[in-house]
């Protein structure tokens, strides 16, 4: 049948809750595992390569997957595929709580990814074919970004609770009654979409989008943890090469992956650009405020994830308020007003020492939430509306993987120029009596440092804790200096990008306005 442009009711509304518990869920899941690696550590016994795999599998799976999930989700249907991934992520889930050696585990949270790439396109491809008033879709969207950040936000503190009074596989189990929830009420609740006249699935476009964005994320990370060498080389410059066959294979395939028609249209590209930016801006940060607060301040990483929940009323109100101001005022103003936001608040980090009160970190941290998560909530509006809506599974797809990398990229950019200073200050102060293996891990991290002074003890130990914190302070500055120069300048690009759009919620030009919406509730 044919779309219509009429107001959303309660089934539509009803219908946007049942999305954002996937949603939830997906978010969470990044992060729940933080608390639980102690734990499985002690049970599994996993080698230290190992234990990286089991934390980073999942999002290297995520990212790849995207854009083939959300391209397939247009062809097969786009509650279809949600339905599959949610009885995949609970399939998987199960999996990974019974898990009993280190391999299962990582198998397991492998599969939870693949199953995860496909919530995240299909989820917000279908806001939009259940949202046709763009004031409302606007809405609708912009409580669906609160949902993604809140679980964000949310999945330590989940996983510190439930490892609290259960062992550690209940930080799996916590999604399968969710999962179940969804397909219970999807085919009641969600209306089925998919793309006319598609053609065949480019199975070659899925292998390179995977072959481009896995080497990337995996070089990106490895960068950030391990600093400059050749696995993190050799990872970025294959992904470079894949891309650039990917790039070729959509120009030149019959039936392409995504249609490269997509990134001519103006508003799409620069949402995702900017979007990528913020995405930059607002996880590039989060390590040093995780890190501070509990290897400077000294909490429990329960405590300080609890702490940690305070910036989130920052956002909470700043995407209210870009809601309300969206249909007053141009999308080029308020995208400059929130990179300036995120911009003083990076300003407010440059004067955080290790002594600071807690609320002048966390107010800072804050404000850098606030302006970036204000800013994506209006492109995660402008790549669905922009995007024709056939295409509207792998436009979210692309934005996604965009956002990935975009966060991926904050964290090894400015988390390798703190560490660049952190160690050139442990090489040049370290105080007397601080030699061999305790200088050594001293040099490495922070962490390194804490645990060496616990070690040493007395006023050699206080010595070097005080020295490893004030360094950490001053590589914190200078990312939080770099910080406010990329937003600075991240305001400008904005501005340019987007001048052309009037006020009020996205106009799409499209070409093509038919589509195809299955109302039955069979499955």
């Amino acid at each position: 049948m044919t779309a219509t442009h009429g107001r959303a009711g309660r089934r539509e509304w009803t219908g946007l809750a049942v999305l954002l518990l996937p949603t939830l869920v997906l978010t969470m899941d990044m992060g729940v595992l933080f608390f639980a690696v102690p734990f499985i550590s002690t049970d599994l016994r996993p080698s230290g390569t190992q234990q990286l795999w089991i934390m980073d599998i999942y999002s290297f799976l995520l990212a790849g997957m995207l854009i083939p999930m959300g391209a397939l989700g247009d062809r097969i249907g786009r509650r279809r595929l949600l339905m599959l991934g949610a009885a995949g992520f609970a399939a998987a889930s199960l999996l990974a709580a019974r898990a009993d050696g280190p391999g299962g585990l990582i198998a397991a949270r492998a599969l939870l990814g693949m199953a995860g790439a496909t919530v995240m396109p299909s989820t917000l491809a279908l806001i939009r074919n259940m949202f046709h008033d763009p004031k409302q879709r606007q809405a609708a969207i912009g409580v669906w970004t609160g949902a993604m950040m809140g679980g964000a936000t949310l999945g330590p503190v989940a996983g510190g609770l439930l490892l609290d009074h259960f062992w550690w596989g209940s930080a799996f189990l916590a999604a399968v009654p969710v999962m179940l929830l969804l397909l219970a009420s999807a085919p009641f609740l969600l209306p089925e979409y998919r793309a006319p006249r598609q053609g065949r699935f480019d199975l070659p476009g899925a292998a390179l989008s995977i072959a481009a964005v896995l080497p990337a994320v995996y070089g990106i990370k490895t960068l950030a943890v391990d600093g400059r060498g050749a696995a993190p080389a050799a990872a970025l410059a294959a992904g470079a090469v894949a891309c650039a066959v990917l790039v070729r294979r959509l120009r030149t395939a019959e039936h392409p992956l995504i249609d490269p028609a997509l990134f001519r249209i103006r508003t799409f590209t620069g949402a995702i650009t900017v979007n990528t930016v913020a995405m930059f801006a607002l996880m590039g940060f989060t390590l040093f405020t995780s890190q501070y607060l509990q290897l400077v301040k000294g909490m429990s990483p329960l405590t300080a994830s609890l702490w940690a929940l305070l910036p989130s009323v920052g956002v909470g109100a700043a995407v209210g308020a870009v809601g309300a101001l969206a249909g007053k005022v141009r999308p080029a103003p308020l995208m400059t007003a929130g990179f300036l936001v995120g911009a003083a608040g990076y300003g407010l980090m440059t004067v955080v020492a290790p002594d600071s009160p807690l609320w002048l970190p966390l107010t800072a941290a804050g404000v850098i939430a606030a302006g970036t998560v204000g800013t994506m909530t209006l492109t995660a509006e402008m790549v669905v509306s922009a995007a024709p809506p056939e295409q509207a599974g792998a436009a979210s797809a692309a934005s996604e993987t965009a956002t990935e990398l975009g966060g991926s990229l904050g964290i090894a950019v400015l988390g390798t120029a703190g560490a660049a200073v952190y160690k050139a200050r442990l090489e040049d102060g370290l105080p007397a009596g601080v030699t061999g293996d305790a200088a050594r891990a001293a040099h490495d991290t922070l962490g390194g440092a804490v645990t060496a002074a616990a070690q040493l003890g007395g006023r050699t130990g206080e010595a070097l804790l005080d020295t490893a914190r004030a360094a950490f302070a001053d590589g914190m500055h200078l990312a939080a200096a770099a910080g406010v120069v990329f937003l600075v300048c991240a305001a400008l690009a904005a501005h340019r990008l987007m001048r052309h759009l009037p006020a009020g919620p996205t106009a799409r030009e499209p070409e093509m306005v038919q589509t195809t919406i299955e109302e039955s509730p069979a499955f």
